[in-house]
């Protein structure tokens, strides 16, 4: 990721306009999406931060204690020339001296990790409050390309759920939506959800799978022939 990520995906190692432009409009879709759920919350981690703009917009409106992971160099950078406290790594949160939060998200991060269960497992037990919320956001399958090189794991709204439940959490919102690119395709799946009482063994598999891809990839072509405009934001309305 450190070494190989930003130049695949975009050609240079830090941002570029279009980047920050994207990230700037999602975090105050994000932001709007939060508020409506959660009225207090500090400290606050945001994990896979990259520019900070998400950071930035929760610390504000919450008047809250604001801490980033960003494990690219140039992003980090970035987000620290913003004024705002961003880390490497979980371990140097942790040599930091702050234990909890009460809202930790990940935003098009999950979808990177080899072992999510773990990973969600070790910031309920290890940084989140239990009171506390987990914020996340993937590629949606039914709309999202999603197999990408980057992407090592593919989430419906069904399996997303699933898996929070046997990492221990009880899901209290998804949504299928598609800002800040388009207001016709739900590429992304949004999920808030709280520490629960309750490990879930029990894995229900998702249902036609291969049949609701190709639905769902049929619905997107037909928004972009019918209203290019609405599924397709141009950049510079966003």
């Amino acid at each position: 990721y450190k070494a190989e990520y930003r130049l695949l995906y975009q050609g240079q190692e830090g941002p570029n306009p279009k980047d920050l432009a994207v990230q700037s409009a999602r975090a105050r879709v994000t932001l709007d999406f939060t508020r409506q759920h959660i009225a207090s919350a500090s400290p606050i981690l945001d994990i896979g931060c990259s520019t900070g703009a998400l950071l930035q917009q929760f610390q504000d409106y919450y008047h809250a204690q604001a801490v980033g992971i960003e494990p690219g160099n140039n992003y980090r950078q970035y987000a620290q020339s913003q004024g705002l406290e961003i880390h490497a790594s979980l371990d140097e949160i942790k040599q930091a001296g702050i234990s909890k939060f009460s809202l930790v998200s990940m935003m098009h991060v999950l979808e990177h990790l080899p072992d999510p269960v773990v990973y969600l497992q070790d910031l309920r037990k290890h940084y989140l409050y239990p009171e506390g919320w987990l914020l996340l956001e993937v590629p949606n399958l039914y709309a999202h390309d999603s197999f990408e090189v980057a992407h090592l794991v593919s989430f419906s709204a069904h399996t997303l759920t699933q898996l929070l439940e046997k990492a221990g959490y009880s899901v209290v919102k998804v949504r299928a939506h598609g800002l800040p690119r388009s207001h016709l395709i739900p590429l992304y799946l949004t999920l808030l959800a709280q520490p629960g009482t309750n490990l879930s063994s029990a894995v229900k598999p998702d249902r036609l799978v291969k049949f609701r891809r190709r639905y769902g990839f049929l619905r997107r072509k037909i928004a972009g022939l019918l209203f290019p405009q609405r599924a397709w934001i141009p950049l510079d309305k966003i």
